[in-house]
């Protein structure tokens, strides 16, 4: 093993639960105080960026930017776990965990840039900044996922399939994640849109439980019957 290893499996453990703690931070204010999501019309969204800018720039910087610099130390993490016994699998998840990290970091610095942009705009030329933003924000999306989070199911059915292989994390941490890893996967299908919340929220589950049981090895349980 590694000499850093330990102090990187606990750093993923921690780094996990900030996700988790991001994304029910972001819940709340995304979808009850500023309510994004259920604006439709594009001009009805640039005035939502105008008049939230500065606290939407904060909650993505927060919920998003650094959350995807701690997928990266999750990811490596969960690499450390799992290398020992499951090298291939482990490998290949590092991978895809690593892409996911990169694409979302993107994502959200497209979305901040485009959303200057088009409070910049707003003022002199409302018709172009609601153009420039009908542009903006499918790219930012893709990039993040939405619409199917394929990357990030891809990546938990990797680790928990090789977790189980190794009889690495408690079992039940295993089988939920590849419930919700199968689920990110079918949320991506046209018509099983729904799914995507349900993934969403399991996913947060999954990093929180995983945070718990790595941040402090000593509640880890690794044995077979575990």
């Amino acid at each position: 093993m590694q000499p850093h290893a330990p102090r990187l499996k606990r750093a993923g453990g921690f780094a996990a639960l900030y996700v988790a703690a991001a994304y029910l931070a972001a819940i709340p204010y995304f979808v009850f105080l500023v309510d994004y999501p259920s604006v439709t019309d594009p001009a009805d969204k640039v005035t939502l960026l105008v008049e939230q800018h500065t606290s939407m720039y904060v909650m993505h910087l927060i919920s998003f930017e650094f959350v995807a610099l701690a997928l990266i130390v999750v990811t490596l993490g969960v690499y450390q776990h799992l290398y020992e016994h499951a090298p291939a699998t482990s490998q290949v998840a590092c991978a895809v965990g690593l892409i996911r990290a990169g694409l979302l970091l993107a994502s959200v610095m497209v979305f901040d840039h485009g959303m200057s942009v088009v409070v910049d705009q707003q003022a002199a030329a409302p018709e172009q900044a609601v153009a420039v933003w009908r542009v903006i924000e499918p790219v930012a999306d893709a990039l993040g996922g939405t619409g199917g989070d394929v990357l990030g199911g891809v990546w938990l059915l990797l680790v928990s399939w090789g977790a189980l292989r190794a009889r690495t994390f408690p079992r039940a941490l295993n089988w939920l994640g590849l419930t919700v890893g199968t689920a990110a996967l079918l949320s991506a299908v046209p018509g099983l849109g729904l799914l995507e919340v349900g993934a969403g929220l399991l996913m947060i589950a999954w990093f929180l439980w995983f945070g718990v049981v790595t941040a402090w090895p000593r509640s880890t349980t690794s044995a077979p019957g575990h």
